[in-house]
């Protein structure tokens, strides 16, 4: 669902958002800050379980667009997260095995954005990223993903470890690509399942790794060794897509 994507600056307007309800990703706050309104703030999102990042003044001065921040600037999200059981529902209402992508800490929106069209166009029931290291829903995203983030549910959990070991229990079993695995296409990839796509840089997790039942590597006949995130998920969901026609 469509909300109106903002920073929010000042400590009052930070605090009214984190009052009112308002879908709040992220806050930013001058390192050091511990006063009475700041110890406000943090508390209310704590209670709303929002990520507060402390940072340096240059920092707060990069993402101001009014000068006035008073120490503090907030990231409301540009779309409201479903919950992970709106994804299992998608699934259930279309009589299909669910077919979900995780993303284990994406940073760059438009590989997100890109990640969340091609769920859509493979017909993946729905996205889970986390809240931690990762980017989140913005308006750059929206744009990338083409519309697709209107019909495409994502959910954003705490942990994706935790999220996998839950999914399990409904009967999903994951693959993540890796360089390291088995060739994607000796492997079954029909039934429930979830598929984890790593860090631009650094890949899937060791945790999340060891989660997944299987690993997948795409081959590759170029001169380097890694495709783009968002190309790797596309091969791997359209493996996905040929397996179950």
């Amino acid at each position: 669902m469509r909300n109106e994507e903002s920073v929010i600056e000042g400590r009052n307007a930070v605090l009214e958002a984190l009052r009112s309800g308002k879908t709040i990703d992220k806050i930013f706050v001058l390192d050091g800050s511990q006063d009475g309104p700041i110890n406000t703030i943090t508390r209310e999102a704590k209670k709303r379980n929002v990520v507060v990042q402390y940072v340096k003044k240059e920092r707060l001065e990069q993402i101001s667009t009014t000068g006035k921040h008073q120490g503090v600037i907030a990231y409301a999200a540009a779309y409201k997260y479903a919950e992970v059981e709106d994804i299992l529902k998608n699934a259930r209402d279309k009589g299909e095995d669910p077919f979900i992508i995780l993303l284990d800490g994406i940073e760059d929106p438009h590989n997100l954005g890109a990640i969340i069209r091609t769920a859509n166009q493979a017909g993946a029931h729905g996205v889970i990223i986390p809240k931690n290291r990762a980017v989140s829903l913005t308006a750059t995203v929206a744009k990338a993903s083409a519309g697709a983030i209107e019909y495409t549910p994502v959910a954003k959990v705490t942990n994706i470890s935790r999220t996998m070991e839950m999914l399990k229990e409904q009967g999903l079993w994951f693959v993540c690509a890796d360089m390291g695995g088995e060739t994607m296409y000796n492997l079954n990839l029909k039934g429930p399942i979830g598929l984890v796509i790593g860090n631009e840089g650094n890949g899937v997790s060791s945790l999340v790794k060891k989660n997944c039942d299987f690993i997948a590597s795409i081959p590759m006949k170029g001169d380097i060794d890694s495709l783009n995130a968002s190309v790797a998920a596309g091969v791997l969901a359209y493996e996905i897509v040929r397996q179950r026609l």
